[in-house]
């Protein structure tokens, strides 16, 4: 990735998201300041110059300035310090600081594999506490049995209050073999000890297969589990192949999918889409840009997505953009409601700073922030395992099934 691109990508809560990358220039004033004051007043200006809250929450930002270059920094930490003070000022969790390691380990989730125990995992906005969006399939995560909406109580012994959302991510990578402890709570179980052993953890985001349709057709199913660089790419080869072997409708199951890259999430609406709008993007100026489908999609052929309430940021636009251009009929349970959209930048000193700059609405202009997206049917489930997915026993699958078999009521391209 250029080291002078810049990329917009939507947040997902997650911290597998693949970050595009802006190097911002900082003009340096005829006063003469020390590293430390430089990289706090970078910080300042880039907030200053794209966040998306015109108030900063309600505050002076210069003051915050001020308060924060009041008193001389002894080292890097403690200017990492008052940058961390400043942010938390804006009350939006994700807009945050990356030391220059987080910063790393991010970047190195653009690769496709890393190494942990397999969680993808958010603040709760409303409560503050730290939770799971999903676990990744075959993940020691999931093998414990940890579930989307679990709520990670301590890490180690180390209360998660205590800790940024990145910092929880760091004590919970380490080397394969190695082993790390978790104190979780779930509404319903209340709250228990496991233990798990770090893996690797391999990111393919796309399962495919032909199915066979009640009448004597075929289903191409299509599990997307999260928007990472690769995703369109294979995303399109599993639907040449599956459309090769035959395929007469198609079931995309993004249930549990936290997100990713906001350009993945367009390209594969463009997959799907002949024309029309895909997202519209709001600044604090209220300037609207959109993403636009120019066709050919790749097939006409009658689409149900599969959604929950774990199907967030990335997927939310895709499910969106499909059921909001007639494309696709949704089935499940109202979605996450992820609205917001990131922009990391690198630092002078090989630091990070994560960046709310928009907001996303979609072809219809819902904004769903907090509120999530309504399904045509809505089809609730208890949890089930990743080898019950698309099973007999998956009821949301099922009833798209029975959507597919009454083909006049599901969307094709027209």
């Amino acid at each position: 990735m250029g080291f002078m691109q810049k990329k917009l990508f939507q947040a997902g809560l997650s911290l597998l998201l693949a970050f595009g990358v802006v190097f911002c220039g900082f003009c340096q004033p005829a006063l003469a300041l020390t590293d430390e004051q430089k990289l706090v007043t970078q910080v300042w200006r880039i907030v200053n110059r794209t966040y998306l809250d015109e108030t900063f929450n309600h505050q002076n930002w210069a003051s915050v300035q001020k308060k924060a270059l009041a008193k001389p920094f002894k080292d890097h930490q403690s200017a990492y310090v008052a940058i961390q003070d400043m942010l938390q000022s804006l009350g939006d969790p994700f807009t945050r600081f990356l030391d220059p390691q987080q910063y790393r380990s991010l970047q190195v989730n653009t690769s496709g594999e890393l190494t942990g125990v397999g969680l993808q995992i958010a603040l709760n906005p409303e409560t503050g506490l730290l939770e799971v969006v999903t676990p990744i399939a075959g993940s020691p995560a999931e093998k414990a049995g940890i579930r989307p909406r679990d709520r990670i109580l301590k890490i180690e012994g180390i209360s998660t209050e205590k800790l940024t959302l990145d910092e929880a991510a760091a004590k919970m990578r380490g080397p394969i073999g190695s082993a790390v402890t978790l104190f979780m709570e779930r509404d319903g179980k209340g709250e228990w000890q496991v233990q798990l052993v770090r893996d690797r953890i391999a990111l393919n985001p796309v399962v495919a297969e032909l199915r066979s349709f009640p009448q004597g057709k075929s289903i191409g199913y299509l599990r997307l589990t999260q928007f990472n660089a690769n995703a369109s790419m294979e995303l399109a080869h599993a639907i040449s192949s599956l459309e090769k072997k035959g395929a007469d409708a198609y079931i995309l199951d993004l249930r549990n999918n936290p997100g990713g890259l906001l350009q993945a999430g367009i390209e594969i609406a463009r997959l799907w889409l002949e024309s029309g709008t895909i997202v519209y993007t709001v600044n604090r100026q209220g300037i609207q840009g959109n993403f636009e489908a120019f066709g050919p999609a790749m097939t006409h052929d009658p689409l149900v997505v599969l959604v929950n309430q774990g199907t967030a940021s990335a997927s939310e636009i895709l499910a969106g953009a499909l059921q909001d251009n007639g494309r696709a009929v949704l089935v499940g349970e109202t979605t996450f409601g992820k609205g917001l959209i990131q922009s990391l930048f690198e630092l002078s000193d090989g630091s990070g700073l994560a960046v709310t700059i928009a907001k996303y609405e979609t072809p219809n202009h819902r904004d769903i922030n907090k509120q999530g997206i309504k399904p045509d049917k809505l089809i609730s489930s208890e949890p089930i395992t990743r080898e019950q997915i698309g099973t007999e026993v998956d009821v949301q699958y099922q009833a798209a099934v029975e959507l597919l078999a009454k083909k006049s009521v599901v969307a094709g391209a027209t």
